[in-house]
């Protein structure tokens, strides 16, 4: 949440995405299914008590971030999906690149920007 507050409001996605790709290059190794998923949904629940928004493209990020410290990584995307065009943002896994704690309906996106690619 830092990151998106701190500093111009033009430049918000350009620091979180450096944020992420320092945080990626600080993994060792791929995050398992199971710590991915554990992560994600320890977001989600910190995120229900956090008194702003927190929606997708905070969830991903913090959860890229919370792996990072363990040295696991996973694969931030960020899409978008047509009619009506809306935007999202989801972790993956791999083998298969699977995004995690997501409904089916996260196939329907298409990635526009994967950190790491």
């Amino acid at each position: 949440m830092a990151v998106q507050h701190v500093g111009p409001s033009g430049t918000r996605m350009a620091r979180l995405l450096r944020l992420l790709t320092l945080a990626s290059s600080t993994t060792r190794r791929s995050a398992t299914p199971s710590e991915a998923r554990q992560a994600v949904h320890a977001v989600r629940k910190a995120g229900l008590l956090f008194p702003a928004r927190v929606a997708c493209l905070e969830e991903s990020a913090a959860a890229v971030l919370v792996l990072s410290v363990q040295r696991a990584g996973v694969r931030w995307c960020h899409g978008v999906a047509a009619d009506p065009v809306r935007f999202h943002a989801w972790v993956e896994t791999e083998p298969g690149r699977r995004p995690v704690a997501e409904p089916l309906s996260t196939q329907r996106y298409a990635t526009i920007r994967a950190i790491p690619n």
